[in-house]
């Protein structure tokens, strides 16, 4: 796995990794980590896919930058791909990685092969999920980072998983730590003000694969198949005793589906 680091006018620093070779999948990481989510399944996806798992900026080794939003993370995920020289891509991605994916696809539908929406709906935040943010929002900002994520980290796992791993548990807990105090709000900031795609669903001309986890307690099973069938072309797997965590909870699962999915990608734009 090669890590690089490129810089923009409007990006100071762009941390992602890089590894395997042909057509070309971005994993995008959810809230409130970076793009080593992903470490569990980049390798197998690797030997039949270019893979590019950016940190999203604010995360990682990626720079913030000032009233963050998801077209600004679309942008740098396009800064990313120029800079490879990627004009299409598979845009796999996480919870908010997937908001992500849906405003690239919404800003720059001609380079994308598919999505994969990844414990992830299409949607924008309800009035009363706007407020629990904005709370957040506000603890974080006093000082309450640590017992945030403390809190938060172990209920995107399935009471399962959290019974037979806790490794899991910790190692993301150690990871959402690491992020500073500031991104996780401007990460909330921007779930806040995020578009609804819905449209951007039902105008599709690519093919949509949908992982959802039936133990999810962050994004509802129901709401992901209503989704799914918004789209012209649906792929859907639901994952048993997985909450919101698929790379981690069923990674061997969630690989192979994204292999097969870009597989048909492949196909259906030869």
């Amino acid at each position: 796995m090669e890590v690089k680091v490129i810089s923009t006018n409007v990006f100071a620093s762009l941390q992602y990794r890089k590894t395997g070779s042909g057509s070309a999948i971005i994993l995008l990481h959810g809230f409130p980590v970076s793009g080593l989510l992903w470490s569990r399944v980049w390798d197998k996806i690797g030997e039949h896919n270019t893979v590019i798992a950016p940190d999203l900026p604010g995360s990682g080794g990626s720079s913030g930058v000032p009233n963050l939003s998801m077209e600004l993370m679309a942008d740098a995920i396009k800064a990313i791909l120029d800079a490879e020289g990627i004009t299409k891509a598979i845009i796999a991605g996480h919870s908010m990685g997937g908001y992500v994916a849906m405003t690239f696809a919404d800003k720059y539908q001609e380079m994308v092969l598919g999505i994969a929406m990844v414990h992830s709906i299409a949607s924008d935040d309800t009035e009363d999920k706007k407020e629990t943010r904005r709370k957040s929002i506000a603890l974080i900002e006093k000082g309450g980072k640590d017992p945030f994520v403390k809190q938060m980290i172990p209920n995107l796992f399935s009471p399962k998983s959290s019974q037979l791993h806790p490794e899991w548990v910790k190692e993301q807990i150690e990871e959402g730590l690491k992020v500073p105090a500031d991104s996780l709000a401007a990460f909330y900031n921007a779930m806040i003000n995020r578009k609804n795609h819905i449209e951007t669903l039902s105008k599709a001309t690519f093919p949509l694969l949908w992982a959802a986890g039936k133990d999810d307690g962050v994004i509802p099973l129901d709401k992901v198949i209503q989704h799914s069938m918004l789209a012209s072309v649906n792929f859907v797997k639901v994952y048993d005793d997985c909450g919101h965590m698929g790379m981690i909870e069923q990674s061997a699962r969630l690989e192979g589906d994204i292999i097969e999915f870009s597989k048909y990608c492949g196909n259906a734009n030869a």
